[in-house]
């Protein structure tokens, strides 16, 4: 049972669960009155339109169809693409009045600000779990959804991540980049690496 919080003052009256903001709240509440109409196929997730539904299936396809003309780097959204356009011009206006680290986009130094306040405005909707950036939520999301958008091209065995992929494909290309420093054993895995260490502290 759900009871109040006050780290989570904003309650649905619905199904008890509690946020933390009243937008977060409002969000949530659309579940309930169908308002959220467009699902989507793979995940579930709920959108108002047929638009944002469209712009969220990229994140299953990898599909970037906005490339920067400077760089060639892609993005999935014309909002990333724009933002990350001003990375070019060198200029770094946006400074952080706590370690007066700079940022060349005002949205940077957003989420650079939730390492000094511990912010966490990415709530699971399944789990309440807190994240203070949208992509760890994304990764996050496939442990409920058993989503694993990352396929290796060799043997088709699929991952939730896209650095656990680059860490099973050394086991084809037979790649070992991490050493033991006391014997220089090498291993594929840094796992491997770790429990192979427990010899030399005995």
């Amino acid at each position: 049972m759900r009871t109040y919080s006050s780290d989570k003052p904003y309650m649905c009256d619905k199904c008890m669960m509690s946020f933390t903001q009243k937008s977060y709240l409002k969000k949530h509440v659309r579940v309930h009155t169908c308002e959220e109409q467009f699902s989507c196929g793979v995940c579930w997730r709920l959108f108002v339109n047929d638009y944002n539904l469209k712009q969220h299936m990229r994140t299953h396809t990898d599909e970037k169809p906005f490339v920067c003309g400077v760089c060639c780097k892609s993005f999935a959204r014309k909002d990333m693409l724009n933002i990350h356009m001003q990375t070019h011009t060198g200029e770094k206006p946006y400074v952080c009045n706590i370690c007066s680290k700079s940022f060349a986009v005002k949205h940077y130094l957003s989420k650079h600000r939730r390492i000094h306040t511990g912010e966490k405005p990415y709530i699971c909707e399944i789990c309440c779990k807190a994240f203070g950036y949208v992509g760890d939520l994304r990764k996050h999301l496939r442990i409920h959804t058993g989503e694993k958008p990352h396929v290796c091209n060799t043997c088709c065995k699929s991952f939730s991540r896209k650095d656990a992929l680059n860490m099973h494909m050394n086991t084809h290309t037979n790649e070992k980049p991490f050493e033991c420093d006391v014997c220089h054993t090498k291993f594929a895995y840094r796992a491997y690496l770790r429990k192979h260490m427990h010899i030399h502290t005995r």
